[in-house]
């Protein structure tokens, strides 16, 4: 028997505090594998630069005002260049420590922020997934990703991917990862509603994966004082309520859901689960029907500008 032991992190970063946050993350992950002996570590979406849980940024149809400009430039200060000093220094750590990490982050490419996965490993930084499809309102902060970030990493027992969110919701996406063979499926999110659980425990069963996520649990107080999230400025007011899950391949919860507060949720995965969990169902193989459905995925990298280097490239 194989096993792999495995934690998601459920806490908030400081917003706008980008050194405070690094520093928090690197205390997470030793955290998880010095206390807990994990070995794949998984950090809440937008942890390197923060969720702005219940901020309009001053945006109405049609108008923008200085102020959301203002709190815009402070976001865009915040997140991080890839690669950077933040990814650089988690990569030293995952070396140290000899785990794997995935890690929730805000990337600047030039004006444009995305929402990513960064993965780290013994071996460093291998590189990381951008979110396709920002939901509502997260589509004034954050650019589209494209094809060419859907990476699955080998930890050399299991294969890891990453979906963001809400794109855990778009059936492509997961026909496209499940095609690569991911083992363990990295869910970070800020979602903490209770039907989240049922999406969770489905993609485990119908990926026939385990699946790890990882939310934040962020209270208004963890905001600086200037801010005023719509859900009112009283200081407990639970911006977002945690619900960290870690699921087995046939959709049993092995841990979680975490609610009221931070915490590290860790579970000894069994990986040969996986071979028995695919006896009856394999998604994207003996179970599917290629001479009815197809997917064609396009994993090139779209740049509005080809043939130079620099800022309007991908930075990958």
């Amino acid at each position: 028997m194989t096993t792999l032991t495995a934690a998601v992190v459920q806490a908030a970063a400081p917003l706008f505090d980008t050194p405070a946050a690094l520093l928090r993350a690197e205390e997470l992950i030793r955290e998880a594998v010095e206390t807990h002996r994990a070995e794949v570590v998984v950090l809440p979406e937008a942890f390197l630069g923060g969720y702005p849980k219940g901020l309009d940024f001053g945006i109405t149809v049609g108008s923008r005002t200085p102020a959301g400009r203002e709190l815009f430039r402070r976001y865009h200060a915040a997140a991080v260049d890839v690669p950077g000093p933040e990814t650089d220094a988690l990569a030293g750590l995952t070396r140290e420590l000899g785990c794997h990490a995935v890690v929730g982050a805000v990337e600047r490419q030039g004006g444009t922020l995305y929402c990513v996965a960064l993965f780290f490993g013994p071996d460093g930084y291998p590189g990381l997934h951008r979110k396709l499809m920002p939901t509502a309102a997260e589509r004034y902060l954050w650019g589209q990703g494209d094809g060419s970030t859907l990476p699955v990493v080998d930890t050399g027992t299991a294969r890891l991917g990453a979906g963001i969110c809400w794109e855990n919701y778009m059936p492509l996406f997961r026909a496209a990862m499940y095609a690569k063979g991911v083992d363990l499926w990295c869910a970070p999110t800020v979602d903490d509603r209770d039907a989240w659980q049922a999406t969770m425990r489905h993609i485990a069963l119908e990926g026939r994966c385990f699946v790890l996520s990882a939310n934040q649990y962020l209270r208004r107080d963890a905001l600086p004082d200037d801010l005023h999230p719509v859900q009112g400025d009283a200081p407990d007011t639970v911006l977002i309520g945690g619900g960290s899950v870690i699921v087995s391949p046939l959709g049993e919860v092995l841990a979680g859901p975490l609610r009221d507060g931070e915490g590290i949720l860790t579970a000894e995965l069994d990986l040969d689960d996986l071979a028995r969990a695919r006896f009856d169902f394999d998604p994207t193989g003996h179970y599917a029907r290629p001479d009815v459905f197809t997917l064609h995925v396009d994993e090139s990298a779209r740049t509005t500008v080809a043939g130079i280097s620099g800022p309007a490239g991908n930075g990958r």
